[in-house]
């Protein structure tokens, strides 16, 4: 607890909106425009499951129907009032909501009533550091909680303003918000450098890592998808399974084999998110550079989610304008449709087939109970065909050594000697036949 009194940011002590911490209780706030009554529980499913995640009891529901948010308030003064009184009879002391308030739009509603105000931005912002488990994400996640805050210190005038400024001089309260203000822009010039180091020995190690012949695949995916169930299931790793969002945040890699000789490095990422924070983006650093440089994407979707379809085009939207530029050229993505296990309506099924015609590449399976998992090596070795040969090969006597170097490629079967030399038939990385044809004496011949 004492380390994270420390890493509270200038905002919770200068004004009365602070960060999330757990443990209070809120009411959840949104707008539909008028006439979307029955989309008013959906609404709030995916920033009820964030206050969860964040460790918020939500004790209430306020949603107002307007065409276009209150410049002022966003929901307008009259809702204000509403939430006032409602909080106060449900006990509450913090208002989460949906959308992005500016820094005015959340004083004014502060001081209206009486409630740590708290915009989706926020929250995620604070769930990401409550659950950053590398020094690395720690200083992503500062960095974005520290540019979101950069601007709207303004907004807390009347928590920094003394007695003694008048027009035309600048007063005590204008001073102090300047030095917070170059307090923050040098905090944030110390964590930019500290993550460009990082960057340098992750780029140190990428470059190890891809200078592998192994083709990589990178699991990416919905948040709360099961994406960690299903790299757990792959690898027979021990790693955090959670029924949270972004119960994972930092990347992992791990070496597995799909079929005999084909060896896959596997990585499992952070999860997307609908509304993700531009300001987050900086955090998923590692999750995009996995993508960047995967052979093999496997987008995993909730198949019993009602919601499924619109968490593929938001992982859609996110890899085209967030993940890879216009011009990249992408790799191939096969779509996983995890806890089948779960579909049990037609509505749901109905569902899936639109998802699965909009998809067009996909493999059905249960991370959680293991169903489908060997098709899904299949699927996933039947997209990669093209990274591995099948070969035969006569390695003369005097060169054997080179065999276990070979084994260790991937797949090597001794099928007996032949002409001063051993006959071997060999599954490798195709990466390998080049150098491999470079050796003399070797002779290779079709499997």
């Amino acid at each position: 607890m004492a380390r994270r009194n420390q890493r509270y940011l200038i905002e919770d002590y200068l004004g009365r909106r602070a960060r999330i911490y757990g443990g209070e209780r809120a009411i959840l706030v949104g707008i539909l425009p008028p006439g979307f009554a029955k989309e008013e529980r959906e609404t709030f499913e995916e920033l009820r499951s964030l206050a969860y995640t964040a460790g918020v009891l939500v004790v209430g529901y306020l949603i107002q129907h307007r065409r276009r948010p209150d410049p002022a308030t966003f929901i307008g003064k009259g809702k204000a009032e509403e939430l006032r009184d409602l909080a106060a009879a449900l006990g509450a002391d913090t208002a989460l909501f949906n959308d992005e308030l500016s820094a005015d739009q959340a004083r004014t509603l502060e001081e209206i009533t009486g409630l740590k105000i708290v915009d989706r931005t926020q929250l995620i912002l604070d769930i990401f550091a409550q659950r950053a488990g590398t020094k690395e994400a720690e200083l992503a996640v500062e960095l974005a909680q520290l540019e979101y805050l950069l601007p709207r210190l303004r907004g807390w005038g009347k928590a920094l303003t003394n007695p003694g400024g008048g027009i035309g001089t600048m007063g005590p309260g204008e001073t102090k918000m300047e030095i917070e203000r170059r307090k923050v822009k040098r905090r944030i010039q110390v964590v930019r450098q500290a993550l460009a180091e990082a960057d340098r020995i992750r780029e140190v190690r990428r470059k190890r890592r891809t200078s592998a012949p192994i083709p990589q695949v990178a699991i990416v995916g919905y948040t709360n998808s099961g994406k960690s169930t299903l790299f757990r299931r792959l690898t027979g790793e021990a790693v955090l399974v959670e029924d949270r969002l972004f119960a994972t945040l930092d990347t992992k890699v791990r070496k597995i084999a799909l079929d005999e000789g084909k060896f896959v490095l596997v990585s499992d990422t952070v999860g997307f998110i609908r509304k993700l924070p531009h300001q987050l983006i900086p955090a998923f650093r590692a999750t995009m550079e996995a993508a960047r440089e995967a052979d093999l994407l496997l987008n995993v979707l909730d198949a019993s989610s009602p919601h499924v379809l619109e968490h593929f085009r938001a992982v859609k939207r996110i890899l085209a304008e967030e993940v890879f530029t216009p011009d990249e050229p992408r790799p191939p993505v096969l779509h996983v449709l995890n806890k089948i296990d779960l579909v049990q309506d037609a509505r749901q099924e109905a569902i899936l087939e639109e998802l699965k015609l909009e998809a067009g590449c996909y493999a059905e399976i249960s991370a959680r109970l293991g169903w489908g998992i060997d098709e899904l090596r299949n699927a996933m070795a039947e997209a990669l065909k093209g990274h591995w040969v099948d070969l035969k090969a006569l390695i003369p006597y005097e060169k054997s050594d080179l065999l276990a170097t070979l084994g260790s490629l991937g797949k090597l079967e001794v099928l007996g000697d032949r002409d001063g030399g051993v006959l071997v038939r060999l599954v490798l990385p195709s990466t390998e036949l080049p150098r491999l044809r470079r050796i003399p004496g070797i002779v290779l011949m079709e499997a």
